[in-house]
């Protein structure tokens, strides 16, 4: 391995490890509070004709939720699990890891396809509007991103549903943008016409994310792009005959991107947020309805396994980060960060 690839690797695994101890205690913090905070055991005691306080005693302590039993003591047997691969039981008994594995792929679609390309797209419309500051196009950006950002995500969300419901009266077409569940269970006719579907349905979703996370981006990478073009580095390639686009590519937009990648690691919990509405909007059964629908059940275990699988995220989405930014800046490998 050369020395460029050994600086790179070394730099990459303590940032692995600090990411790792973050997740760790944010997992950690998650769990406790939402021990302290929840009620599992309203569950039982509100019903018509409520089980003895020994049938409930017993329940809570099958999925390890029972108040009664000191708070680190439940934490202890909750992180010995967890070590095992074991997310622990919900209220009512079933399994917290076989309801993640359903809801994973479908919250991890629309996360990664939303923070992807609403970054890209907000690098490029920030970009754009440095350049050609104080012209219509930078003005309407600039106006439709704080309007966007003004916008609640519910908002937007039933804003582009009710668009596609008239898109799809006046083509006369009425599945033509599907906006409810993520895929039709009626649908057949082989792989293309099911992905077909599950793409029509993907679309509202997406866009609704996508809209959001470049508003907030582009708003960066606008004031990162115009420090830089101002910069000394900049004027000197231009005056040494590089062209314009040359060097605004190569010099500007590369050294603008550390600051908008930066952000692309916290706009992941942003995302998530508006996630959580969109899901539930569109009716995709995903990580950020069974955030709401833990919480209104008081379950420890499954708030836990939705934090566990946002800190997660987080973790991949700065080695990413960090990754890039260690290409484009290399400076960044022989320091203490």
């Amino acid at each position: 391995m050369s020395r460029k690839g050994r600086s790179l690797a070394k730099f990459m695994l303590r940032r692995f490890v600090n990411y790792f101890v973050l997740v760790f205690i944010a997992t950690s913090l998650a769990y406790i509070l939402a021990s302290v905070s929840l009620d599992p055991k309203s569950n039982y005691t509100t019903r018509a004709k409520p089980p003895s306080a020994e049938v409930i005693s017993e329940k809570l302590d099958s999925i390890n939720a029972n108040p009664d039993t000191p708070v680190l003591d439940r934490y202890g047997t909750w992180l010995g699990d967890i070590f095992h691969g074991n997310l622990g039981k919900e209220v009512q008994g079933g399994s917290v890891n076989d309801d993640v594995g359903r809801r994973l792929w479908v919250s991890g679609q629309l996360l990664l396809i939303g923070t992807i390309l609403g970054s890209v797209v907000g690098i490029a419309i920030g970009a754009w509007s440095a350049v050609r500051q104080y012209s219509w196009v930078d003005h309407f950006f600039t106006a439709s991103s704080f309007v966007i950002l003004a916008v609640p995500t519910f908002v937007l969300a039933i804003t582009t549903e009710l668009l596609a419901t008239h898109i799809n009266q006046w083509t006369g077409h009425p599945q033509l943008i599907e906006y409810t569940g993520q895929f039709d269970p009626a649908i057949n006719g082989g792989f293309w016409p099911h992905l077909a579907n599950r793409l029509r349905h993907l679309l509202l979703p997406t866009i609704t994310l996508v809209i959001g996370g470049a508003a907030y981006i582009s708003r960066y990478q606008r004031n990162s792009m115009l420090d830089v073009l101002g910069s000394d580095y900049v004027r000197t390639a231009r005056a040494k005959g590089l062209r314009r686009r040359a060097a605004l590519t190569r010099h500007a937009l590369r050294t603008a991107l550390i600051p908008s990648i930066t952000i692309f690691v916290y706009s992941f919990a942003l995302i998530f947020v508006g996630a959580t509405f969109t899901e539930i909007i569109f009716g995709w059964h995903g990580m950020g309805e069974l955030l709401v629908t833990s919480i209104q059940s008081n379950d420890t275990n499954a708030v836990a396994a939705v934090t566990l699988f946002v800190a997660v995220l987080v973790l991949l989405a700065g080695m990413i980060q960090d990754f890039v930014i260690a290409l484009l800046d290399p400076r960044v490998r022989v320091g203490a960060i």
